[in-house]
C-alpha cells in the first residue's frame, strides 16, 4: 500500500510528495547593506542584487512608461542545494575560492532582498504566520478542486499548473482527504529574491521568498463508489515542501501569493 500511494502521490499530487531534508543556516540582512541602500541607491553593485522583468508586450508597443503587472511569471533563480566542499578545497584551491566567492554572492542577493522587505514593514514572525495559513489553504484547496478560491491565493502562471494537476487528478480519483497535522515541525527560508520592473526606480520591485515546510500531514484518495485506492488517514506521513512566495513592494495592498514550488 505505501509503494502505491508513493507512486500515485507523484503522478497527480506532487505537492504531497516527501523528498530529501538539507540543511542550511538562516540568511539574515547585514546592517552595512541597509546603509549602502539608503546612501547610495544607485550603485552598481546593488542593483546586480535584482534582475529586470521585461514589460509585457503589449506595453512595449504602446511605448507605455508605466510598466503594470501582477506578477513576473517566473521564478528568479530556483533554490537548489549546495553540495558540501571541505575546508581545505574550499580555501586553498582555485576552484573552492570560485564556489565560496558564489556562495557569499548568493548570501549577499538573500541579505539584500530582506532588508528590502523590512524597510516596507517585512516580519518574519508575521510572514511564517501567512505562509502556514497559505500553505494549509492551497493544499486544502487543490484537495477538494476549489479552483475558485485557489486562484485568489497562487498567480496567474501558478494557477494554470495546478488546474492542470487537479484535472489529472479527477480522472484518477473520485475525491482525496487531506489533513496537515499542527504545528509545523519545521519551517525556515532557504532563499530571498528581488525582481525589478522599473531600471529607473529601485523601488518597484517583486520580492520573491523560498521557504521549506516539514510536516506531518494525513491524506486518502477514493473511487467513485467511495472505495479507497491510496492512502490512509489513520496514518501520519511526514512531508518536506519547498514552495515560492511572491508579493509586490510597489502594489497597494499587494499580498502574499504561491509562485512557485521546487523539487529537490
Amino acid at each position: 500500500m505505501a509503494k502505491a500511494l508513493a507512486q500515485s502521490r507523484r503522478r497527480v499530487l506532487p505537492f504531497l510528495m516527501p523528498s530529501r531534508l538539507w540543511l542550511e543556516q538562516p540568511l539574515e540582512p547585514t546592517s552595512w547593506l541597509l546603509k549602502l541602500e539608503a546612501n547610495s541607491p544607485n550603485i552598481t553593485c546593488v542593483r546586480l542584487f535584482s534582475v529586470q522583468a521585461s514589460p509585457p508586450a503589449q506595453a512595449r508597443q504602446m511605448g507605455a512608461l508605466k510598466v503594470s503587472m501582477t506578477s513576473p511569471g517566473f521564478v528568479y533563480e530556483p533554490y537548489s542545494p549546495r553540495e558540501p566542499i571541505s575546508f581545505w578545497y574550499r580555501w586553498f584551491t582555485r576552484p573552492g575560492w570560485k564556489r565560496t566567492k558564489e556562495d557569499i554572492i548568493m548570501e549577499l542577493k538573500s541579505a539584500y532582498a530582506i532588508a528590502k522587505l523590512r524597510k516596507s514593514g517585512y516580519s518574519k514572525q508575521k510572514f511564517y504566520k501567512e505562509a502556514v495559513d497559505l500553505y494549509k489553504e492551497i493544499n486544502t484547496q487543490m484537495a477538494i478542486g476549489d479552483k475558485g478560491l485557489l486562484r485568489k491565493s497562487v498567480t496567474e502562471n501558478m494557477y494554470s499548473a495546478l488546474k492542470n494537476e487537479i484535472k489529472q487528478r479527477e480522472r484518477v480519483w473520485s475525491h482525496v482527504y487531506w489533513e496537515l497535522m499542527m504545528p509545523i515541525i519545521k519551517m525556515r527560508t532557504l532563499r530571498a529574491r528581488l525582481i525589478g520592473v522599473d531600471r529607473n526606480d529601485l523601488n518597484k520591485v517583486f520580492v520573491q521568498l523560498t521557504l521549506e515546510f516539514l510536516s506531518k500531514q494525513k491524506f486518502e484518495a477514493y473511487d467513485s463508489s467511495g472505495s479507497v485506492v491510496a492512502g490512509d488517514k489513520s496514518k501520519e506521513v511526514l512531508v518536506r515542501d519547498i514552495w515560492v512566495f511572491e508579493k509586490s513592494l510597489f502594489h497597494q495592498g499587494a499580498y502574499w501569493r504561491l509562485c512557485g514550488r521546487i523539487k529537490v
